[in-house]
Formats: C-alpha cells, structure tokens, sequence
C-alpha cells in the first residue's frame, strides 16, 4: 500500500467517537486522502422507540434522522473548519455492523476509523464478541482510536513476524503516518527453549541458541526493512526476546508510541478463524491507537500476523 485515496469514519456522536473523527480528519489532511462521515440509526432501537412512543413509525423515523443529519452536518462543519477539509456524509438505518461495512465496501474505503469506546452502537461495536465480529467480517484495515488527536502521528510501533503479510504492514504504516518515524519491531522466543529448559540443558548452551537465533531474526528483519524501501534514518529495526504480546505493550511504552500497526491474525489454523490472541491482548492492553490490518486487499493486506 503506497496511498490512502479514500477514509471512512463511523460515529455514535460520542465523545471517543468525536476523537475517531478528528483523528480521521488530520490523516486525510496529512494524506490527501477523501474522507466520509457514516452514522448509522439502529433498526433495533427505532422499532423499541415505535413501541414504546406509540407513533407512527414514519414520524418517529423522520425525527431521528432529520436530529442525526444535524449533529453530521455540525461535526463536519467544524472540524472540516479546522483542519481545511471538506468531508462527505453518509446517514442511514439498517442493522449498524452489517451496514457500516457494506457502505465501507461501496465506498471501496482504505481506511475504516472508528472509536476504542463508544456510547451506543459503537459502544457495543468496539466491546467483546462484536469487535470480533467487525473485525473478522472485513477486508479493510480498521484504526481503533483511544487517544485524543492533538498532532500527526509521531512514532509507529509495526510488529512482524516475517510472514508474507509483514511488509505490507509496513507500507500501510508508512501510508498512514507518512511523518513518523517507524519502530519494527520482532519479538521471539527461540524454538523449543522452554524444552531445553525441561531437559536440563546447560543455560550457557541455551544462551548461545538464544544468540543465534536473535541474529538470524535481526538479518531477516533487516531485509525486511530494505525490501520496504524504507528510509534508514527513518526507522529503527529491534529484536527483542519474550513473549510477543508483552513484549509489543512494553516496546509501546519504552518507544514513545502513539500507534501500533499489526495484523489481526496469527498464523496457525485456529488463528485464521478468530482474532489472535496476541491482537486481544494488544487490543485490550494498548495505550495508543490501534491499526489492525485485515485479510487480503491489495490496499491494505494483513500485516504482521501474531498468534
């Protein structure tokens, strides 16, 4: 992935929400990317209403709407003020997920932005089961919003495990924060060391395994980063020995990191059916946003793959 062309960012007319808009604002003014607002009325909540009102469901519809459209038209106006863009808007009901990522895929968005948390539908969206159910159903990378935007991105951590979707990850890094310094980072644990442990092996035997096993990854990362293309004074390629997950969250911190960029797979066979486990936890444990780059599009095809 070389450019973002076209941004999508849902909103519940939140406040985290309001910072997944801002934040969708500053990429596509960074970018030169076009942008769309989307905020779908629940079907499920208007029928409860109906009921509840006892109006005639028309009138009932109408009034939302015509309150939704209002609150896009605000939100657009001011931050598209702010930040020198003018932004599109998409309003309509349905069921919210199937919705949203059926006008993500008219829209043939790059880039789906939505918030960490969320009042209402997005609050439900982004919690549990349903954040896997969004995140399983699409093909589009999604960026989960936690922080309040105050700048561009200034430091992106990009986790590989040199999997074929591991470069791809790093373009989509590039794309999305051309400005940033980019931290590459792979975590590993050498293959069967917890074995050689219980098998009483000599911890200087097991070190210099370890050692051997850290070099060869810091030269397969090292042409990973060639192979990206990316400007050496740009970016910095670590190997880092523990458990990926906690490794990931520590080097987030360590590195001053206000993104972090994986896939949302790993890379065994249970991994392709559900998110893995190391992207919960990261998505659980982050504190800065997270891009998760999803399955296989030519715009934004899986990134680092963890299990």
């Amino acid at each position: 992935m070389t450019a973002l062309a076209r941004i999508l960012a849902a909103t519940d007319f939140s406040a985290p929400a309001r910072h997944a808009v801002d934040r969708a604002f500053r990429l596509a003014a960074e970018t030169g990317a076009s942008l769309e607002l989307s905020h779908v009325v629940g079907q499920g909540p208007l029928d409860g209403l109906r009921r509840l009102l006892g109006l005639d469901a028309a009138r009932v519809e109408e009034y939302i709407l015509s309150r939704a459209r209002e609150n896009l038209y605000a939100l657009v106006q001011e931050l598209g003020q702010a930040h020198g863009l003018v932004a599109g808007i998409h309003l309509t009901t349905g069921t919210v997920l199937r919705t949203l990522l059926e006008h993500a895929d008219a829209l043939d968005a790059d880039l789906l932005v939505v918030g960490a948390k969320g009042e209402g539908y997005l609050g439900r969206l982004l919690l549990g089961t349903t954040a896997e159910r969004l995140l399983r159903r699409t093909t589009r990378p999604v960026l989960m919003v936690r922080q309040i935007p105050h700048e561009a991105y200034r430091r992106v951590l990009v986790p590989v495990d040199f999997s074929p979707w591991s470069a791809p990850a790093i373009r989509l890094a590039r794309a999305v924060a051309p400005g940033a310094e980019l931290v590459v980072l792979h975590a590993f644990e050498a293959p069967f060391e917890s074995k050689l442990k219980f098998a009483s092996v000599a911890e200087e035997a097991i070190e210099r395994y370890r050692m051997a096993s850290r070099q060869a990854a810091q030269a397969e990362l090292d042409r990973l980063v060639v192979e990206a293309g990316l400007d050496s004074g740009r970016v910095s390629a670590r190997v880092i020995h523990g458990p990926t997950s906690r490794v990931i969250l520590a080097q987030e911190q360590e590195q001053d990191c206000d993104l972090i960029v994986m896939g949302k797979h790993g890379q065994g066979v249970m991994e392709d059916l559900l998110l893995g486990s190391v992207t919960k936890h990261v998505l659980a444990e982050a504190a800065g946003d997270v891009l998760l780059v999803c399955d296989h599009q030519e715009t934004g095809e899986n990134g680092a793959a963890h299990g």
